[in-house]
């Protein structure tokens, strides 16, 4: 497996995550949880972010990983 097709896994790997924390925190009735959720949730989402940036430089870099 290359680099970029490792990248991308991770980053899908991570949004999974993002929506699972999201769910969490709209699913629960203990306040401290649902910020707890929320709060891990909007992390998860700067990671991704950073992530999906790289992706684009790995496919910018390596035309023929792009759509991988």
């Amino acid at each position: 497996m290359t680099v970029a097709a490792q990248v991308k896994t991770t980053l899908a790997s991570l949004k999974s995550a993002q929506a699972s924390l999201e769910s969490y925190a709209l699913a629960t009735q203990n306040q401290d949880a649902k910020n707890m959720f929320a709060q891990a949730a909007q992390q998860t989402q700067t990671i991704v972010d950073q992530v999906a940036s790289r992706v684009q430089q790995l496919e910018n870099e390596e035309p023929q990983y792009k759509g991988f």
